[in-house]
């Protein structure tokens, strides 16, 4: 055992410890939107250099879901300590898709973003490229990219014309997004001719 994983190391330190190592590491963003034109980390990405540091310091995470929360919990497998690190359980209406394909969508997308905060994995690149004009707290990233992917699914010009109409609505004035949506839109337009 190095020196780094004693058991008498709190939960928390052994956490910051894990951190750390993680920071170390050059990790390769293999996620593309292609709606918002921007690279992400996928889960495996960085799921399992983190399972491997987790080994390393002497913790261990377990993911579980309600269908109201997601819940990580990070627990000290010296020492017994744990981190609860809870999140609310979203949803999602994946076309073309049967209820459980939904609820996987969801729970990938949960384990990822409890993960992202346990690890204080920062992704500066996604929110730059989205956002514009800099103002986060007026558009809600995942909210335009589903409109975005609305827009891509559109199977008829009337219903392009809906959803449309939403998503540029969402923009709240946001030059950057009303010209992906626009883009979007005009793409769309074209392969429904």
């Amino acid at each position: 055992m190095n020196e780094q994983s004693k058991p008498n190391m709190s939960v928390y330190k052994k956490l910051i410890v894990a951190r750390a190592k993680l920071r170390a590491k050059v990790l390769k963003k293999s996620g593309h939107n292609k709606f918002a034109g921007y690279n992400y980390f996928e889960l495996g990405d960085f799921l399992h250099p983190i399972m491997e540091i987790f080994d390393e310091v002497g913790l261990i995470g377990i993911v579980s879901f309600t269908k109201e929360q997601a819940e990580l919990c990070i627990v000290d497998i010296d020492g017994g300590g744990e981190i609860v690190i809870t999140s609310p359980f979203g949803s999602a209406a994946l076309k073309g898709c049967h209820e459980v394909q939904n609820i996987g969508a969801v729970e990938t997308y949960q384990r990822r973003y409890l993960w992202v905060t346990a690890m204080e994995i920062v992704e500066h690149d996604a929110l730059d490229s989205t956002t514009g004009s800099g103002n986060i707290e007026t558009i809600d990233v995942g909210l335009m990219i589903d409109h975005l992917a609305a827009i891509d699914a559109a199977s008829t010009l009337e219903e392009l014309k809906d959803v449309y109409g939403t998503a540029y609505s969402a923009c709240a004035g946001d030059k950057n997004w009303q010209k992906k949506v626009i883009d979007a839109k005009e793409k769309r337009k074209g392969a429904l001719k």
